[in-house]
Parts: C-alpha cells; structure tokens; sequence
C-alpha cells in the first residue's frame, strides 16, 4: 500500500525482498522484511509525509465513492480496494 501511495505521488520506487519470506529458516527472517527504496533521494522528504499520513490514524468518517471505478469504499481508505487508485 506504501508503495503504491508513493507511486502514485509520483515517487518512483523499487521493492527489495519483496518475495524473500521464503527463505526464512535459511536465512535471518531479520532479512527477508520488504524494504522500499526511492530511485531518487530527491523525493524523500516528500515520501516521509506520505508515510506520516499513512500511519496516522484517521478519523472515522463515512463511506466514499471510488471516483475512477464507482466502488464504495470506508472512510478511513485513502485507495479503493477494487482498483486500487486513489480515493480522494
């Protein structure tokens, strides 16, 4: 969902150990967490609000209308869970 809310800000990123769970045993489960990384350290200022956003929780408001897709969405979700863009 980070990944996506970056990407969407126009933050191009790349995902490390996106499929690395399955070496857990073999390796550190330590380092098989996803990592996001930007392609431009430019955009990190901009990527840590996102995230900062992200994390905070939001306030409970009522359900939205997807404006790309039509789907009705709870208040508390910044990308539609049917297409994945962005809600508001």
């Amino acid at each position: 969902m980070i990944r996506d809310l970056l990407e969407q800000a126009g933050i191009k990123t790349h995902v490390f150990n996106e499929n690395a769970q399955g070496g857990v045993g073999e390796i550190p489960f330590i380092h098989t967490y996803p990592e996001i990384w930007l392609a431009d350290e430019h955009d990190l200022k901009k990527a840590r609000e996102i995230i900062k956003d992200f994390e905070s929780p939001a306030a409970e408001t009522a359900s939205q209308q997807c404006k790309h897709c039509g789907e009705l969405n709870p208040g508390s979700f910044q990308l539609c869970w049917s297409c994945g863009q962005e809600i508001q």
